[in-house]
């Protein structure tokens, strides 16, 4: 993989409308490494004159706070952005976009992925052995879990990385499909949202590849998922936040975690200098979206577009 900047492939060199979309979780408040996601895909997707959507994940509703729902609407407004196409606020949500709205469309593709030959198997927590042990899918409490062949890779052209290479095989050789409870899982419900919006543009950080991975391989096993290893579907995958010491910035280390990024103090200023610190920007050139607009590298530019 390479991470190079002078070898990263041209965004404009991909001719399909531009649909990005911000994916966040509602599972605790959002941290400096969300933030910057969001800006991050907002400036390229206004840039090109694209379409933005808001896909909220809530499939885990163990996790999910009404106060962690509602920062998400307040930490897009705290950023200054805006999206086209997505719900208004916690209540919509609810009422309209939440993912399980569209459990039968999930449910769907998981019936016709257990057809596909030795693609499944299932596993039971043991409380005595603490660990995995098999079941048939049928049992009640059973995950259903993708078997990839250890020396499956997975290769794609990234528009920061460049081509890109993962070994699903070695790194998630077992991926959850449906979890115990019987609720599709995040891998299989992320494919199924992208392709009902039509998204063409997924910005993610470093640490999700494997996720991509597991995501392309898993829609390669049926023809109506097809498509979301299709040319029009491009990735980019953007370096993680550092400490001083060049370390991967942790979100137990984001404080104050009870608050997200919202209650650092600083301002959006300080996501925007993170942003601008992923480009290689000396500090204090990019303090406002319109400066990080101006200032965005010629690699990230859609120069052009082809419907």
């Amino acid at each position: 993989m390479n991470q190079a900047a002078s070898s990263v492939t041209t965004v404009a060199a991909y001719p399909a409308p531009v649909v990005g979309r911000l994916a966040p979780t509602p599972s605790g408040y959002l941290h400096l490494g969300n933030a910057v996601n969001f800006v991050l895909t907002w400036l390229l997707v206004r840039q090109a004159g694209g379409t933005l959507h808001l896909r909220i994940d809530d499939l885990d509703r163990a996790r999910l706070r009404p106060a962690y729902l509602d920062s998400i609407f307040r930490t897009i407004e705290w950023l200054g952005i805006d999206y086209d196409h997505g719900p208004s606020g916690p209540d919509d949500f609810l009422r309209h976009h939440s993912q399980l709205l569209h459990l039968p469309e999930y449910n769907q593709l998981l019936r016709r992925l257990r057809l596909v030959p030795g693609l499944l198997h299932a596993s039971l927590r043991s409380r005595t052995q603490n660990a995995e042990v098999p079941a048939d899918l049928d049992q009640p409490g059973a995950a259903w879990r993708a078997h990839v062949q250890p020396g499956v890779e997975v290769t794609f052209p990234d528009l920061w990385q460049g081509k890109t290479n993962v070994p699903l095989g070695r790194l998630m050789p077992d991926f959850v499909l449906r979890k115990k409870d019987g609720v599709v899982a995040y891998q299989l419900a992320s494919v199924a949202d992208d392709l009902r919006l039509g998204t063409t543009l997924i910005v993610r950080g470093l640490d999700l590849l494997p996720s991509t991975a597991a995501q392309l391989w898993l829609a390669r096993q049926l023809p109506e998922t097809a498509a979301f290893c299709g040319p029009r579907v491009r990735f980019l995958h953007h370096p993680l936040l550092t400490d001083a010491q060049g370390q991967k910035l942790s979100k137990s280390q984001q404080l104050p975690l009870e608050q997200g990024v919202m209650g650092s103090g600083r301002g959006p200023q300080l996501v925007y200098e993170a942003v601008a610190k992923l480009w290689g920007l000396p500090p204090g050139n990019a303090s406002s979206l319109a400066e990080l607009a101006s200032s965005l590298p010629d690699h990230l530019r859609f120069t052009a577009l082809l419907s």
